[in-house]
């Protein structure tokens, strides 16, 4: 099997992993207030935690070097937790994937104030078309626009803006304070909250919402695993597959049918999110910020580890023509394990 074939594998079993662990959102949601739910499946998410803090060979604290930044993608990712626990109770399985998988579209966006970004012609009108597809699921004016819509909504948004910051600071942040900062934060802002909505719970759906930490955890590997086996290219691309998930649950478990303009919606905000995918990974000046940050809303509920893309530095795009590489040396061409001095140059953007 090819590496490709292998990362592409590797992700859509994480990807089908989170699916069902999303179906156990939803169950919990029918009885108990997202408040609740998020707060137990953080609580139940430390011993994991822990377990990663052992392993982190990375000397210092847990002070971030990024505090601001790191306050505001604590900020986002308590808004997403909530958001999106909230969205899975109240609306189709389905529906809900559709308006998140407009998070590739809100990150480029967010790219241009966040990391520079420049974004062209053609990705733009992509972006313009994915939130007309966006608009088609909602159907303003046609349809009852719910709370759980604008949940939906905030959840995308609040998603987009911590995988933007990750890859802003993630170079700079130690795995754990990463991992560990909006975790402390969802505990303790539904901590505060979680006397307001408490119901008592047996023990089989506190068993639940350790299921929904275990799954995010094994899940969270698979994709470290994809990214590492093959190409971001591929492997990117492979989260839209939890539509599919998300309707075969939804039909088994809750009756819920897709109609068909949430379908259509779906295939265009799906289409705009493959067209700068692919756009991206043949860019030279683009910062990449879609292709190298892992396509899963983050939560702040479960552990978020670092995928390599997500850190690779970024290489210099000139090279000074006084640097050591960049001086041709014919005596060293054509042996082993040697760089030709001329590389061919990678495709440009030209759009």
């Amino acid at each position: 099997m090819s590496s490709n074939a292998r990362g592409a594998l590797l992700a859509l079993l994480a990807f089908a992993i989170f699916a069902t662990h999303d179906v156990f959102i939803k169950v919990l949601g029918g009885s108990y207030s997202p408040i609740q739910v998020v707060f137990f499946s953080v609580l139940l998410s430390f011993p994991l935690a822990t377990v990663q803090l052992m392993r982190d060979p990375t000397p210092g604290t847990l002070r971030p070097h990024h505090p601001w930044w790191m306050a505001l993608r604590t900020a986002a990712g308590v808004m997403t937790g909530i958001s999106a626990f909230y969205a899975f109770s109240v609306l189709p399985l389905a529906q809900v994937y559709a308006i998140l998988f407009a998070s590739p579209l809100l990150i480029t966006i967010l790219a241009i104030p966040i990391l520079g970004e420049r974004v062209r012609l053609r990705r733009a009108l992509a972006v313009v078309v994915g939130l007309a597809g966006v608009m088609v699921v909602l159907r303003p004016g046609s349809t009852q626009l719910e709370l759980g819509h604008a949940a939906a909504m905030a959840a995308a948004i609040g998603s987009s803006l911590t995988s933007i910051i990750v890859r802003k600071i993630g170079a700079d942040e130690r795995p754990v304070v990463l991992m560990l900062f909006p975790l402390v934060g969802n505990f303790v802002v539904m901590g505060a909250l979680l006397g307001t909505v408490y119901r008592p719970m047996p023990i089989e759906h506190i068993g639940m919402a350790a299921v929904i930490a275990v799954f995010s955890f094994a899940a969270g590997l698979l994709v470290i695993g994809a990214y590492r086996a093959g190409e971001a290219v591929i492997v990117a691309p492979m989260q839209y597959s939890q539509i599919l998930w998300a309707t075969l649950f939804g039909v088994l478990f809750f009756g819920e049918t897709p109609d068909g303009t949430t379908v259509l919606g779906a295939a265009i905000i799906i289409a705009s999110g493959l067209y700068i995918v692919l756009r991206e990974s043949r860019s030279q000046d683009s910062a990449t910020p879609v292709l190298r940050t892992r396509l899963r809303i983050d939560t702040g509920t479960f552990l978020r580890l670092r995928l390599p893309e997500e850190i690779a530095p970024t290489i210099p795009r000139e090279m000074p023509d006084n640097a050591p590489s960049a001086r041709a040396r014919p005596h060293l061409r054509g042996l082993p394990g040697r760089v030709p001095p001329v590389a061919e140059p990678r495709r440009t953007d030209t759009d």
